[in-house]
């Protein structure tokens, strides 16, 4: 690990002013990620900015949506009473996430800004687009079993490991920031950034922009929401794919539903084709399969990863039947 500065801050505009000052200088709270970069020489910031005493902790209802701070501890928010009542699809989603001990100690802010799993970026020794730009993408056709069907470039394929940023996306979630212009809104749908041709920049956020909290509106088909995770073991595993889905039904029509999926793109990835499929039509094995066909039409399987395409429509089944009360 290479030397770096430290500062703690005691007030969000003066972690802001500290970061924007230095090109090379990263914030950090739970510090569960970051720190594991630093020491795998993926990353080097020249100052590090402890974030993790400022007051972004609270976890509360305020005019029908619910505010998250974005140092809330990940364990906080999934053991909430009221996240578990009206946002079950939140709670699920952290709890399917990382160790007890990382729970306890990870930052929400800090989830939803997780760099890849991508083993060759994660590996200084091998070539990474995202890690140097112009280098090269060797999953493209080396070991991709893990990558995107979805939304990948030639420039890369990696997908994004954040749980709960699949959840949020499901619920048409706000993330608040502050940074050296001021405070912005950014839908969490639009947080994360495709490929394309610049895989290294990753999210919309601008140097010294922080993240510090989230919005997401009260609704129906949020308090009838969950979260499916499927992993190559039990604990402690990124999702080879996952499914969040919010469902309101009258009778056995659908009238609202809101699908999102992790373990298949570069970012969260909310299907609206998936949707529309569905919505205003029974809740049947046919719309289920047509949604499931809407939502890998445009997949693009590597060699190692073709299994994705059956998988994630067979999750996006079984999720449905759950929440349609088919069990």
């Amino acid at each position: 690990m290479k030397p770096f500065d430290y500062a703690r801050a005691s007030r969000p505009a003066q972690a802001v002013d500290l970061v924007a000052s230095r090109d090379e200088a990263a914030f950090i709270a739970g510090g569960t990620e970051l720190t594991n970069l630093m020491k795998d020489g993926v990353l080097a910031p020249g100052l590090v900015v402890d974030v993790s005493g400022l007051p972004l902790s609270d976890i509360e209802l305020h005019e029908g949506r619910l505010r998250i701070g974005a140092t809330a501890r990940m364990r906080q928010v999934a053991d909430h009473p009221m996240v578990r009542e009206r946002f079950p699809v939140i709670s699920e989603a952290l709890l399917a996430s990382a160790s007890p001990q990382v729970r306890n100690r990870a930052a929400i802010g800090g989830n939803l800004l997780q760099r890849t799993r991508c083993g060759y970026y994660r590996d200084v020794g091998s070539p990474c687009n995202r890690r140097e730009p112009g280098s090269g993408c060797p999953a493209i056709d080396g070991q991709n079993r893990q990558h995107a069907i979805l939304g990948g470039s030639d420039h890369c394929i990696a997908v994004h490991p954040s749980d709960l940023a699949v959840a949020l996306s499901a619920l048409d979630s706000v993330v608040l920031t502050l940074g050296p212009d001021g405070r912005r809104s950014i839908a969490l749908k639009d947080l994360h950034r495709l490929p394309g041709d610049t895989p290294h920049r990753e999210t919309v956020l601008r140097h010294g922009e922080m993240i510090t909290g989230l919005e997401i509106p009260e609704s129906r088909a949020a308090r009838n929401s969950r979260y499916l995770k499927l992993r190559d073991r039990a604990s402690f595993e990124f999702a080879v794919v996952s499914v969040a889905a919010a469902l309101t039904l009258r009778g056995r029509v659908v009238t609202d539903v809101r699908l999102a999926f992790g373990g298949i793109a570069p970012r969260p990835w909310r299907s609206a084709a998936a949707e529309r499929a569905l919505r205003d039509q029974p809740l049947t094995d046919a719309t289920v399969a047509a949604a499931g066909r809407a939502l890998v039409r445009d997949a693009e399987p590597r060699e190692h990863n073709a299994f994705k395409v059956e998988l994630v429509q067979r999750a996006l089944a079984d999720i449905l039947s759950d929440l349609g009360g088919n069990r």
